[in-house]
């Protein structure tokens, strides 16, 4: 039997941003699976910044990640209702040189696998109008748009990749959840894209025709894009070289608490059970608040519903108190807790929370995972 893989600890981002440029160093692409609230997004700011220090004010790492959506803000024209359009923040390095790299073919290119919506550019106005069809100026959803986005950043990438001067000085990409609002089916066809553009970016030549390859990290919540994205690096189509890769599970147990990350396969399933665990260490020092309910019956709704079932009772079913445990975990879980203001349970709450969790720890045979040292117990 395997043993598990080490748990490394960071007491802050810079931290974990410095073990991540070196290991990226070292492969050509490093992959993250995080879920939401964990920081992705001030990480992959503290890794770019890191760059920008180390070349002395000079940038090295383009990244996609909620700023980068943030460059776009609709002009909805309130007064008329007609002439829509998406502007363009210009000022971002992120679009040197844009009005020269003639990417609309590109962009169109990608978007057309995703969308069914056309677009113009105003390089003049840095402004994006959209049509579909002949409605023209018409308003894409928030999908559609991030869809847009995320095609204008590939044909980027491209550039990038071909060595055009305007971002000659890109050395690292870094990847933050870039499928936000898809389907799943989207999220495979974008996984299968972005895939490629790794692939391309670590095959990369120089000027003398020497390895000169871009690095790349990529994080997201999405476990099927995760997932899709490790089996496409891991598989060498014909010809091509293998690409080197190291993939994580990156976990905090609260916002102000230290990262923990560990070495993951390309199944991350591994959001239910880093929960397990903080809910076992919770029991063990007494710390138990009442959303605590919520967290424990989310896990058995997902269980149950990844058994094929539409009702967590499945899992709680031929237990001894079975009708105790499911009358508690939905009257005990329909409070509206805050996260930030925590109700602690009272003690018979608490013992029966303790006997739930355990019940169906045996039961399943979780194999929870030791993310981070026990919390010292709670004061009586």
């Amino acid at each position: 039997m395997s043993q598990p893989s080490k748990v490394h600890k960071f007491k802050s981002l810079k931290s974990l941003a410095t073990r991540l440029h070196s290991d990226v160093n070292d492969l050509h692409c490093v992959l993250i699976y995080a879920y939401n609230r964990t920081g992705k997004t001030r990480l992959s700011m503290e890794f770019k910044d890191q760059g920008k220090r180390k070349g002395k004010g000079a940038p090295n790492t383009l990244y996609f990640n909620a700023y980068t959506e943030d460059l776009f803000v609709w002009h909805n024209d309130l007064d008329q209702d007609t002439n829509r359009y998406l502007k363009i923040n210009e000022a971002s390095s992120f679009f040197d040189g844009l009005k020269d790299l003639a990417l609309d073919e590109t962009i169109a290119g990608y978007l057309s696998r995703y969308a069914d919506f056309e677009f113009d550019i105003d390089y003049e106005n840095w402004t994006v109008t959209f049509r579909k069809g002949l409605d023209e100026n018409i308003k894409i959803s928030r999908g559609e748009e991030r869809i847009f986005i995320w095609c204008l950043f590939m044909a980027i990438c491209e550039r990038v990749i071909d060595g055009l001067d305007s971002y000659r000085w890109v050395t690292h990409l870094y990847i933050d959840d870039p499928i936000s609002s898809l389907d799943d089916n989207n999220a495979i066809a974008i996984a299968c894209d972005l895939a490629e553009i790794v692939r391309k970016a670590a095959r990369r030549r120089g000027e003398n025709d020497e390895p000169a390859p871009i690095r790349t990290l990529f994080s997201s919540h999405h476990a099927l894009f995760f997932n899709v994205m490790c089996n496409e690096l891991g598989r060498t189509p014909e010809g091509q070289e293998k690409i080197s890769t190291k993939r994580y599970f990156l976990h905090r147990q609260d916002a102000d608490g230290a990262f923990t990350m560990r070495a993951t396969g390309d199944t991350p399933y591994f959001h239910h059970v880093a929960t397990l665990a903080e809910l076992q260490r919770c029991v063990q020092t007494g710390t138990l608040y009442t959303y605590h309910f919520n967290a424990l019956r989310s896990i058995l709704e997902r269980t149950a519903s990844f058994l094929g079932h539409d009702d967590l009772r499945v899992c709680l079913a031929g237990l001894e108190d079975e009708a105790l445990y499911n009358r508690a975990l939905h009257l005990l879980s329909h409070g509206k807790y805050a996260i930030t203001e925590p109700v602690e349970m009272v003690d018979d709450n608490k013992e029966l929370f303790r006997r739930i969790l355990t019940d169906v720890l045996d039961r399943f045979k979780f194999a929870v995972p030791d993310l981070a040292p026990t919390p010292k117990k709670a004061n009586p």
